[in-house]
């Protein structure tokens, strides 16, 4: 695993100076999923009737709250990490993001887009759903060519282990690969809420089905998460992402019961 991809070599310039410039795989991976991710959504709109144009935009505003939000809860859970170097909060490109702060950010940013600019909220949010869960995959794999967000120690055959310096993981031991795992249960989420589609019923299911089964894939990956930093309650017992997914899987679930009832008793009548 190698976070930096190729460095851009330094540039004199005489009295500016350019570079060296590293390349990271995590920025890179980052990247790719939201061009992916963005593109689908447009893609979807344009069938739903919605200008893609619109959801093209809202993608900028939503990957710039995203990464503020997740950046800032990364931040409050590890706030001792920072306390001799300020500045290092700022310093994104070396990992550091956790999706559940990106994710409660960008919820609100995109209520507020949609109502700004006219859109269904619930089908819009049914259209990036599958997006959402196909960037975040992208974005794991970026994590795992970073380091962060490594798994605790284990032994086996499935186990890695991280050699490159410039890794975030501690080097040398053997881990659980918690980055592979979430990205593969991502790719999963995203192929079911494609296949949920065709069986949809109402606005916000699909988006509703998305954070449950997030959730529930998240709570299960703590447990084999190594870095102890991100935030324990209960003895250690369980962390602050889980405590998060307990509560949107229990809130989603209950929100897609009521409305599936309220559907299938209108329907009924």
């Amino acid at each position: 695993m190698h976070p930096i991809l190729f460095e851009i070599p330094r540039i004199d310039l005489g009295a500016w100076v350019i570079g060296p410039i590293p390349i990271r795989l995590y920025g890179l991976m980052i990247g790719i999923g939201f061009l992916l991710g963005i593109t689908l959504a447009a893609r979807r709109a344009k069938k739903e009737g919605i200008n893609p144009e619109l959801i093209l935009d809202m993608g900028v505003y939503l990957l710039l709250a995203a990464i503020i939000g997740s950046r800032a809860l990364y931040v409050l859970t590890t706030m001792q990490e920072f306390t001799r170097n300020p500045l290092g909060v700022f310093a994104i490109w070396k990992g550091g993001l956790v999706f559940y702060g990106g994710l409660l950010a960008a919820v609100p940013v995109g209520i507020w887009y949609v109502k700004r600019h006219g859109l269904p909220v619930w089908k819009t949010a049914d259209i990036v759903a599958p997006s959402i869960a196909l960037g975040h995959a992208f974005g794991r794999l970026g994590c795992f060519f970073a380091g962060c967000c490594y798994g605790a120690p284990c032994t086996g055959p499935a186990c890695v282990t991280f050699t490159d310096m410039h890794s975030l993981a501690p080097l040398g031991i053997p881990l659980f690969p918690t980055q592979l795992m979430e990205s593969a249960g991502e790719f999963f989420i995203f192929g079911l809420l494609l296949l949920l589609i065709r069986f949809k019923r109402f606005d916000g299911q699909i988006f509703g089905f998305y954070l449950v089964f997030y959730a529930v894939l998240r709570f299960i990956i703590e447990f084999f998460r190594g870095d102890a930093v991100r935030g324990v309650y209960f003895g250690g017992l369980i962390s602050t992402s889980q405590i998060i997914a307990i509560a949107i899987a229990l809130s989603a679930g209950i929100a897609i019961a009521m409305k599936w009832k309220k559907k299938t008793g209108l329907a009924a009548n």
